[in-house]
């Protein structure tokens, strides 16, 4: 694929891209954006290179959350240095506020179901729902078979089901 059609193939990509890896930041915009901008200069400048084994859509996604998993365990390791650092404050300081999800509220009942599910189903469920993967699809990006995807698919509608209809009951 030359230059040209690479970009092409980004710019029409970009959206769904963006939500992707806001997904895989846990819906941190400022983390997605800077996790976006390493994954174009990555595909860019050659250092990931699509080979066509899957859809070009596919393969960036991949990427992409390869690339979030790598600045998160970055990040992890920073904050460990600077805990390290600031042992002499007092631990009522590095402690970080719990956030108070509004159970009752429409509007957070579908991320609050979300969020109770494994990390797996919640991603496939992701990649499935929001981006329009299909399971095999949604596999290669995972980095997972296409049964163990099936079967994290189908455990997490389940899962899914029964939370948002406790949800409704509150």
């Amino acid at each position: 694929m030359d230059d040209v059609e690479l970009r092409r193939q980004l710019e029409r990509a970009h959206a769904d891209c963006f939500g992707w890896a806001m997904a895989c930041c846990g819906r941190h915009r400022d983390d997605a954006e800077e996790v976006l901008q390493t994954v174009y200069l990555t595909v860019l400048d050659g250092r990931a290179r699509y080979d066509g084994r899957s859809s070009f859509r596919t393969w960036l996604f991949g990427v992409i959350r390869r690339t979030a998993a790598s600045e998160r365990r970055k990040a992890w390791l920073r904050g460990l240095l600077l805990k390290r650092e600031a042992d002499g404050l007092e631990p009522e300081a590095l402690a970080a506020p719990d956030a108070k999800v509004e159970r009752d509220s429409r509007r957070y009942s579908l991320g609050y179901a979300l969020a109770q599910l494994a990390p797996r189903q919640h991603e496939v469920l992701q990649l499935v729902f929001y981006h329009e993967l299909t399971v095999d699809e949604a596999a290669a990006v995972m980095g997972v078979s296409v049964g163990s995807a099936r079967t994290h698919y189908a455990r997490g509608k389940a899962r899914l089901a029964t939370l948002l209809g406790d949800a409704r009951e509150v």
